[in-house]
C-alpha cells in the first residue's frame, strides 16, 4: 500500500496513564490504526511528557528539556509522534512550538540535552490519535469498517482542556465549536447529544485532582449529571487522564458522597472499536471501573 492509501508509521508516545492504568486504550488504538495500515513503534527510553499543568506552570526550564528529550527520541526514529492523552499532546506540541519559534530557547535547551547525547532539531510532528483518525484515515474509510452500527446510542462527547487550547497552537479551528469527536461518533451511527457542560474540564486538570479532591469530583459530578439529564448513554473522549477522572472518579464519588454513578466512559478508539466489531475485552473495557451496557455491546 502507498502512504496515500493509509500506510504510515508513528512513534507512539504512551505517557503515564495509558500503560499503567488503562492498557485498553493502547490496545484499541493500536488495533484500529493497524486496520488501516498504520504501524506504531515504541519510543524506547521515553519519560513522562511531563505534565503541562504542573511542571510547565511552575518551572518551564525544567519542563522544556524533558519534553524536548522525548521529541528528540522521535526525531532519532525519524517518525512523527502519535499520542492518546491530551496532557501529553499539550506538553509535547507546545514544547515543539516554543523551541521552533524561539532560537535562544532552543539553544539553551540543546545545551542541556547535549550533556545526555540528545539534540532537538525540530524534525518531528506531534499528532493526536483522533486527528489521525479524522484527517489521515478519514471518515469515509472509517465508515466502511463499521460492522456493528451504534444506532440508537446517544453520546456525550468530552474534549478536555489541552486538546482545544491554545487554539493557535493546536490548529483544530475554534475551541468553542469543535467538530472532530462529533464526526467520529456520527460515523458509527450513534447520535452526538449536546449537553450543558460539554466544554467543561473533567475536574482533574491543573493538579486539581491531587490538590482538592472534593472540588475536583464536584466538577466531574456536574459534567456527568448534565450528560445523564440529556439522555446520554455514554461519554466518548480523547484523553487518558480525563478517562481516569471520569471513570475512576465515579467510584471515588460513590464512596465519598454516597452516590451510585455507573456511567460508561470510553476513549474514542474504544468506542470505534466496538462499532468495528471488536469485543469488550479487546477494547479493554472489561478492566475499568464503569461497566458497559448491552446497548453498547450488541
Amino acid at each position: 500500500m502507498s502512504e496515500e492509501e493509509g500506510t504510515k508509521e508513528y512513534a507512539y508516545f504512551l505517557g503515564c496513564i495509558t500503560p499503567n492504568r488503562y492498557p485498553g486504550i493502547e490496545a484499541a488504538t493500536k488495533r484500529i490504526l493497524k486496520e488501516f495500515g498504520i504501524e506504531t513503534k515504541e519510543m524506547m527510553g521515553a519519560s513522562c511528557c511531563p505534565a503541562p499543568g504542573v511542571f510547565g506552570s511552575f518551572d518551564m526550564h525544567t519542563w522544556l528539556p524533558v519534553a524536548a528529550r522525548n521529541l528528540a527520541i522521535a526525531e532519532e526514529m525519524d517518525l512523527e509522534i502519535v499520542v492518546t492523552c491530551n496532557g501529553c499532546y499539550g506538553s509535547l506540541q507546545e514544547a515543539d512550538h516554543l523551541l521552533r519559534e524561539n532560537p535562544k530557547l532552543k539553544e539553551k535547551t540543546n545545551e542541556i540535552l547535549g550533556k545526555f547525547g540528545r539534540e532537538f532539531k525540530g524534525t518531528t510532528k506531534v499528532n493526536h490519535s483522533i486527528v489521525v483518525l479524522h484527517d489521515f484515515i478519514g471518515l469515509d474509510r472509517l465508515k466502511e469498517r463499521i460492522t456493528k452500527p451504534m444506532n440508537g446510542v446517544n453520546v456525550a462527547v468530552h474534549y478536555g482542556c489541552h486538546f482545544l487550547k491554545p487554539r493557535e497552537v493546536r490548529g483544530h479551528g475554534s475551541s468553542e465549536t469543535p467538530y472532530i469527536l462529533e464526526d467520529l461518533v456520527k460515523v458509527t451511527g450513534a447520535k452526538e447529544v449536546d449537553y450543558k457542560d460539554k466544554l467543561m474540564c473533567c475536574g482533574a486538570g491543573g493538579g486539581n485532582r491531587t490538590a482538592d479532591s472534593v472540588q475536583s469530583l464536584e466538577w466531574t459530578r456536574q459534567k456527568l449529571v448534565s450528560a445523564i439529564e440529556e439522555g446520554c448513554d455514554c461519554m466518548v473522549h480523547p484523553c487518558a487522564f480525563c478517562h481516569l477522572q471520569l471513570d475512576r472518579g465515579q467510584e471515588e464519588m460513590n464512596k465519598a458522597f454516597g452516590t451510585d454513578f455507573n456511567f460508561p466512559i470510553l476513549f474514542a478508539t474504544q468506542f470505534l472499536g466496538l462499532a468495528m466489531g471488536l469485543s469488550q475485552t479487546e477494547c479493554g473495557l472489561d478492566i475499568q471501573t464503569t461497566t458497559m451496557p448491552e446497548k453498547l455491546l450488541k
